[in-house]
């Protein structure tokens, strides 16, 4: 059962990727930064074709996950075009996702293995069961955002803090400290808020007696600088910009200079109140009765109560800042789902507590699946370049204009199929000469007036001259809202029935222009 339950994430995992294989925005720097490593390589007559150098965000970020994650996937490549696997760009986007996924996804794996051990086989199976039934976890593991390639080593630092026989009182000082650099190393690499999740599990791992202050202040320093080293080392190189320290240059953007704030405010209680709740759905209550019946869990869940309180004070807050803490409320709540369905079993109380766990987890499946079928139309992009590929596939000298919400909703660098790099172990396209055009704030008159532009992928059509300069070839329609309907229906007895039937609403989001 053991594999089958470690299938069963990787699979969830997998097929969130599958069935959505494009990328938002906020995933672009890591994604575009993967792409440029594994096309151009890394010699530093390459770095001027790097994307970043065009399109640097509000702050930089570290290259290192991008680098590891460049260097895993390009041997995949190589090996999945070699059996025809792989015929496309957008392929090798899907593949890249699928490796950061499944390193995800193993780090669960491991989790799920120490939670069978400390507390029991059935708890490890509702520890799958309920991490699969969720939709941010799985979905969003194979998505190229900074807090996704951290996830992966506060994930294996839970495991390690985790993982211990069932009547162990503290783990061993070596797995205390694996686990104290890794989260250092992440902190000051990857994200800088892992600092603040840090600080809980020294205190903790201090007052428990896992180790003393002097080990815990040379491994976090030998790990500190080390880490430190390698940070600015690489991405001073590829930034070109020399020191440079990225999560040190976010921390002060975002924390000193209060920059985050521009992208929204929420108050002091939204983690708890709003973003946990849609991050666990009815893991919370199960996490709650986990932490009522088990002084295990109490000590698993005090770092993660604290991380979100401290991190609480913090006035920009996202769902993703906070995406560390779901597998410990998981493991949380597969312990209350065990106590719920492991007493009284044969009676009406011990039924009636299966069911709720039951249509618990149900629901979660539920909400997962109106979420993603949401997420399948919500990448209007994506599919607007896809399909502009394939009309003009066979099109020469093509100058096709992207603009900003196509950029935003799936447009990236891994469907830019007619133009270069071509990689060798892709065919090459058929058309020549093509030109993607992402250059943003351009209007209807500054498109049209510039002659070179042949085609443009748009937001509106309103103030586009359709009758002499443009003609409208397609649109996308996207995800808008869920609608309610009611179907009348008849039965044997002739009385009449309403059916509520919810559907998904679409509205055009994009339009594919064509210079006449």
């Amino acid at each position: 059962m053991s594999t089958t339950l470690d299938i069963l994430i990787l699979g969830t995992a997998c097929l969130h990727v599958l069935l959505t294989p494009y990328t938002k925005v906020e995933e672009s720097f890591n994604l575009h930064a993967t792409h440029d490593i594994i096309m151009y390589g890394i010699g530093s007559e390459r770095l001027s074709h790097y994307d970043h150098f065009v399109f640097p965000g509000a702050v930089p970020r570290s290259f290192i996950g991008s680098l590891i994650l460049a260097w895993l996937s390009r041997p995949l490549v190589g090996l999945a075009s070699s059996f025809g696997w792989i015929t496309t760009k957008l392929d090798i986007q899907i593949l890249v996702r699928l490796v950061l996924t499944t390193l995800n996804a193993l780090m669960l794996c491991l989790i799920r293995r120490s939670v069978s051990r400390r507390f029991g086989r059935l708890t490890g199976l509702y520890f799958a069961i309920i991490t699969c039934s969720q939709f941010h976890l799985p979905f969003w593991m194979g998505r190229t955002l900074p807090n996704m390639f951290a996830l992966v080593p506060v994930n294996l630092a839970t495991y390690l803090l985790l993982s211990r026989a069932p009547n162990s009182t503290k783990p061993s000082y070596w797995i205390t400290h694996l686990a104290i650099g890794l989260l250092t190393s992440t902190a000051v690499i990857l994200r800088s808020e892992v600092l603040l999740l840090l600080a809980p599990i020294v205190l903790q791992a201090l007052v428990s007696g896992y180790t003393t202050f002097a080990s815990i202040v040379r491994v976090g320093v030998t790990a500190g600088l080390v880490s430190l080293a390698l940070t600015v080392l690489v991405d001073s190189y590829f930034w070109q910009r020399w020191p440079l320290w990225p999560e040190l240059a976010g921390i002060y953007f975002n924390v000193y200079e209060g920059k985050s704030a521009e992208w929204g405010v929420s108050p002091p209680h939204t983690y708890f109140t709003s973003f946990l709740p849609r991050l666990l759905l009815s893991a919370l209550p199960l996490s709650l009765i986990g932490a009522l019946i088990d002084g295990r869990i109490r000590e698993l869940l005090f770092a993660p109560l604290v991380f979100v309180g401290l991190i609480s004070a913090l006035g920009h807050k996202e769902w993703r800042f906070v995406i560390y803490v779901v597998p410990a409320f998981n493991v949380a709540a597969a312990r209350g789902a065990r106590w719920l369905t492991g007493i009284r079993k044969g009676t009406i109380f011990g039924r009636m507590r299966f069911f709720i766990v039951m249509a618990m987890i149900s629901a979660n499946c539920a909400v997962t699946i109106i979420h993603t079928q949401a997420s399948m139309a919500n990448y209007p992009g994506g599919l607007a370049l896809s399909a502009f590929n394939e009309r003009y596939s066979s099109t020469d000298n093509v100058h096709v204009h992207i603009s900003n919400l196509a950029a935003q909703t799936g447009a990236s660098l891994f469907l830019h199929a007619h133009a270069p790099p071509y990689p060798p172990y892709l065919a090459p396209p058929r058309a020549s000469h093509w030109t993607y055009n992402k250059t943003e704030s351009l209007d209807a008159k500054s498109l049209t007036v510039s002659t070179r532009i042949t085609h443009i992928i748009a937001e509106s059509t309103s103030d586009f001259d359709l009758q002499r300069k443009w003609t409208l070839v397609d649109s996308v329609a996207g995800f808008d809202h869920w609608e309610k309907n009611f179907a009348v229906l008849k039965n044997g007895g002739g009385l009449k029935e309403l059916l509520a039937i919810v559907t998904m609403a679409q509205i055009d989001k994009l339009y594919i222009l064509e210079r006449r």
